[in-house]
């Protein structure tokens, strides 16, 4: 089905959206006719049909006009043409056709592309035809001069989806992927197609990153499906060639986006690009406008004259070579066609049990309902080198009309090199999904190494510095590391689960290591196969729970050796595990689509089960808010990121809350402070770390700043919060391990009365790196509770006791601007002014204080 929708909003200020069947299988491309109100679909039932749009209010067409059957397979795109009517290019896995609409067979069939076809444009003149494809080569064909491409050329470093479109007359733009799986936009010259002119490397989200250009202020929209970033350059045929003019973070992940015509814009209000972007529920409207005064004059130098909507010619004359430039027209209100043309958009709409995303729509959407924003978001700011970013109309409802985050802007900076730890090499990239990558205390990090042996690095992070090229002290754990974590309750003590189903206890030495460990304090065996992740006990000492491929999971007393109890009930791998902050249950998610909670002490089969994430790459648990939920970290079934909330009271309810983040292969892993109900969340080999805040009422997830590196990261550690900086109102202090290096990360929140200690941020603290309890007493039903103390330095005011600040005034009153004075009073300032300037008149000029020149100098 395709959903079809106008741009302005219908009588009641409401939008109507229509359904139409299109096809007999999935929509997988769809594009307006730039002359009428023709829309062509295409689909997997390996046909393209023509849809004549009636206007608003009418009923909608229940039947194609054309139906094309190019006899190829799946079709994957459909491209009309710029200047000719009823010419349209139609794309295969691997062939593109050229069609009259007006005939039953193609005008052309190109010759077949090696691989999968990916990127489909015309050159705004409707002469030449580029494409772009899964074998990392562009082409462009002349189709009425010949089959076969007349220019092929390596445009990409990987096989990843990519898109190409033509800008600026002979200038070609590509997106897709680099070698290190950072999104890339490149700009060539199609007459030298042997390099880019120049490249710009974005984000490592793994979306295909879709172009919009407008050609009559150059202007570049760029924005990954799955991402919430959309970035927007200016386009030149000289340095720089591709320059960022907006980087904005909008509120949804995108499906998909597309722009709005020329002639449907506000000129009125200086707006000079309109983008619909489609998130899963609703499709905003982001208006790029600028700041001049609205309503006045008409601006010409905002908009010149763009392109009509009348054909150039038709599709037989363009076939009989003719290359002709489609008329333009004025936007100014008073010389435009009387006829204002009906501007609509239109998404894929999936039904049924087939819900794989369209692998080319430029809109699409799983859901069955389009909602469009109510107003169209502004961007002020606009010019060639400098544009605000784009502030979206929910963003502003929501900061109305909802709670808002005291931390909504917290900074994440690296701290100073002279804390770093380099030169480390050799790190294991191996370790399983369930594994962080490393594990970090207040003192010291083990990393995981790729030599033989399985050996672990302790580094102390009281050293900071180069490490030395030369072979460090390390733990001989014998066997692959599948995981690893240090002992709450003692900063020494590593417990490290390897391939063999073992689990092997080392005690660390004070100071760190001096020499290579080769025999562990205790080994631990049970499990019957390779575990997954081992966590200790929130309270209890020396207690340590684990899972395996065995599909069970076991609880080990330390101090004996021994394995003291064996829950099951898991039927598929176990992503994630977590104990309740209160140290009585055990929260699990699985493969097998079930998220489950255990009471080890009183059963050793699940008490709560619930459904879990879709998708089945990954996932992590964890519990929040006091324990009242869990939130787990996951995919959908779009292989999409998502953050899912569930009362702990009825997991089979399944989730009540979700958010999306974006798309990438790696799991989420959440750390949770429970002190703020912030949430820390990344993956390894990300460059973004996401960061919440969690509530207990809706939205349930208030978004707040993302920290950046500059490169992937191969994971991350939350220390302790007695790390933190209190006096710069750093929140957490966490540890990013890079490709060679380990750097303490700060996040920090910005205040103005730093001065004073911020007791709403920092509440009593648990000192949770003390036990409460033994495992014996926790097994024979006692619960223990940890102490608290207070972070607050002994030389700060609380801020809440802190005086209060009279206000200042910072501008003078209106008053003053607006009083009016007399002529005579005017008259006595400018006279004034003019007295005192001429005041100076007695002064020397400039160049009569220069010193003159001897004669005899002359004399030379």
């Amino acid at each position: 089905m395709v959903g079809l929708c106008s741009v302005d909003p219908g009588p009641g200020g409401k939008w109507a959206v229509t359904h139409i069947s299109c096809h007999d299988d999935q929509v997988t491309d769809l594009d307006f006719s730039p002359f009428d109100n023709l829309l062509a679909t295409c689909s997997s039932d390996q046909t393209v049909k023509l849809w004549r749009v009636c206007e608003l209010g009418q009923d909608q067409p229940a039947s194609a006009e054309v139906i094309l059957r190019p006899n190829e397979g799946r079709l994957e795109l459909v491209l009309f043409h710029p200047t000719a009517s009823g010419l349209l290019a139609v794309a295969s896995a691997r062939g593109i056709q050229v069609w009259d609409t007006n005939r039953d067979k193609a005008l052309a069939v190109l010759e077949q592309h090696a691989d999968l076809l990916q990127g489909l444009a015309w050159k705004a003149d409707g002469s030449l035809l580029a494409s772009s494809c899964k074998d990392k080569n562009l082409r462009i064909f002349d189709p009425r001069v010949q089959l076969t491409a007349f220019k092929c050329a390596s445009g990409f470093q990987t096989n990843k989806d990519s898109r190409i479109l033509w800008v600026r007359d002979d200038y070609i733009l590509t997106t897709g992927f680099n070698q290190h799986r950072q999104q890339e936009v490149k700009l060539w010259d199609s007459r030298k197609l042997n390099s880019s002119l120049s490249s710009v490397s974005l984000g490592t989200c793994n979306g295909t990153l879709v172009p919009l250009y407008d050609p009559d202020s150059s202007l570049l929209v760029v924005s990954g499906k799955g991402d919430r970033v959309i970035d927007c350059f200016e386009v030149t045929t000289s340095e720089p060639f591709l320059s960022q003019v907006s980087h904005c973070l909008s509120d949804a992940s995108m499906r998909g986006i597309a722009t709005v015509p020329k002639l449907a814009l506000d000129v009125g209000c200086c707006e000079v690009m309109r983008v619909m972007q489609l998130t899963e529920s609703f499709i905003i409207p982001i208006s790029y406008q600028v700041p001049r005064k609205a309503g006045q004059d008409f601006h010409a130098d905002l908009y010149p004259d763009t392109l009509g909507h009348t054909a150039a010619m038709s599709a037989d004359v363009w076939w009989q070579g003719a290359n002709k430039q489609v008329e333009r027209v004025s936007l100014h209100p008073d010389k435009r066609p009387k006829k204002k043309a009906q501007s609509f958009f239109a998404t894929a709409l999936l039904c049924g049990k087939n819900k794989e995303e369209p692998s080319s729509s430029p809109a699409s959407t799983p859901s069955s309902s389009v909602a469009p924003s109510r107003s169209p978001s502004s961007t002020s700011g606009l010019s060639s080198s400098s544009l605000a970013s784009p502030s979206q109309s929910s963003r502003a409802i929501q900061s109305m009309l909802g709670p808002s985050s005291k931390f909504r802007h917290v900074q994440g900076s690296v701290l100073h090199r002279d804390t770093h730890i380099t030169n480390l090499r050799g790190m294991s990239l191996t370790t399983p999904g369930e594994c962080d990558g490393f594990s970090a205390n207040a003192q010291r990090v083990a990393v995981p190494l790729a030599t033989a042996g399985g050996q672990i690095a302790v580094l102390e992070l009281s050293q900071p510095g180069k490490l030395p090229d030369t072979a460090l002290p390390t733990i001989q754990n014998s066997v692959n590391v599948a995981d690893l974590c240090w002992d709450p309750f003692d900063p020494h003590k590593l417990v490290v689960a390897g391939d063999d189903a073992k689990i092997r206890v080392w005690k660390v030495p004070k100071g760190g290591l001096v020499q290579t460990l080769t025999e562990p304090e205790c080994i631990l065996q049970g499990h019957t196969e390779k575990i997954y992740s081992i966590k200790f006990h929130p309270h209890a000492s020396s207690l340590l729970v684990s899972s395996s491929y065995d599909m069970t999971i076991r609880l080990w007393n330390l101090d004996t050796g021994d394995e003291v109890k064996k829950l099951s009930g898991h039927q598929d791998q176990i992503f994630g595990m977590a104990w309740s902050p209160n140290g009585k249950f055990l929260a699990t998610v699985c493969k097998d689509g079930k998220v489950r909670l255990y009471d080890p002490r009183k059963s050793t089969e699940p008490i709560q089960q619930g459904p879990g994430p879709e998708g089945h790459r990954g996932g992590r648990v964890i519990w929040v808010c006091d324990g009242q939920y869990l939130l787990v970290s996951g995919f959908d079934c779009r292989s999409e990121r998502q953050l899912y909330l569930y009362s702990t009271k009825s997991l089979a309810s399944g989730a009540f809350a979700t958010t999306a983040t974006d798309v990438s292969p790696s799991t989420l892993i959440p750390f949770y402070d429970p002190d703020t109900n912030v949430i820390i969340l990344t993956g390894k080999g990300d460059t973004r770390v996401y960061i919440f805040e969690i509530i207990s009422e809706v939205p349930y997830f208030m978004e707040c700043s993302s920290f950046h590196s500059s490169e992937p990261h191969k994971g991350l550690c939350i220390l302790p919060k007695t790390e933190c900086e209190v006096r710069d109102v750093e929140i957490a202090r966490a540890i990013r391990l890079g490709k060679t290096t380990i750097e303490p990360v700060a996040f920090k929140v910005p205040r103005v009365r730093k001065e004073f200690f911020q007791d709403d941020v920092f509440p009593e603290t648990a000192v949770w790196w003390e036990p409460a309890l033994t495992a014996v007493a926790w097994f024979s039903g006692s619960d223990g509770q940890f102490r608290k103390i207070s972070l607050q330095p002994k030389d700060m005011t609380p801020v809440s006791e802190a005086p209060k600040e009279a206000p200042v005034r910072k501008y003078l009153p209106s008053s003053v601007y607006l009083e009016e004075k007399t002529d005579e009073q005017k008259k006595e300032e400018l006279l004034s002014a003019m007295v005192a300037k001429l005041a100076n008149r007695e002064d020397p000029l400039p160049q009569e204080l220069y010193e003159g020149v001897d004669e005899e100098e002359w004399d030379d």
